[in-house]
C-alpha cells in the first residue's frame, strides 16, 4: 500500500511581514549512525515549496531534519549592517505515521525563530 502522507514546509519572515521567498531548504534523514541527504529546494514567492518534500513511497517513518539556509536569505533581504547571528536553522522531527500530512512552518527574524507542527 502506498503512503498517502506528505511533508511540507512554509517560511515566513516576521521582521518584514512577508513570505521568505527563495530560501534554500535541505532535507536529511537521520539514523543512529548517519545523516543522509535527501533533497534541496528553494521556497517560492509564497515562502512554500512547489511540491512536497516527501510523499508517496519516499514517505517513511523515522527522524528527519530540515536545514533552512537563513543566512544567505538574510544577506539578500536585510539592511541590518551587522554580522549574521543565525546562519542555518536546523529543525529535527519524527514522522511516525506515513499516512498523515506533516507540515513544518518556520517563522524567522534576524535574531530568533520559532517552529511548530502545522496542519
Amino acid at each position: 500500500m502506498t503512503a498517502a502522507g506528505r511533508l511540507t514546509t512554509h517560511v515566513l519572515d516576521t521582521s518584514n511581514g512577508t513570505p521568505a521567498a527563495n530560501m534554500g531548504v535541505s532535507l536529511f534523514r537521520i539514523t543512529s549512525s548517519d545523516r543522509e541527504f535527501l533533497t534541496t529546494v528553494r521556497t517560492n514567492g509564497d515562502g512554500r515549496c512547489d511540491s512536497p518534500l516527501l510523499s508517496g513511497p519516499k514517505m517513511a517513518e523515522g527522524c528527519y531534519e530540515l536545514l533552512f539556509n537563513y543566512g544567505e536569505y538574510l544577506q539578500r533581504t536585510s539592511a541590518l549592517g551587522e554580522a549574521l547571528f543565525l546562519e542555518e536553522i536546523p529543525v529535527r522531527f519524527q514522522i511516525t505515521d506515513t499516512s498523515r500530512h506533516y507540515h513544518v512552518p518556520l517563522l524567522v527574524a534576524p535574531f530568533g525563530y520559532s517552529t511548530y507542527r502545522g496542519s
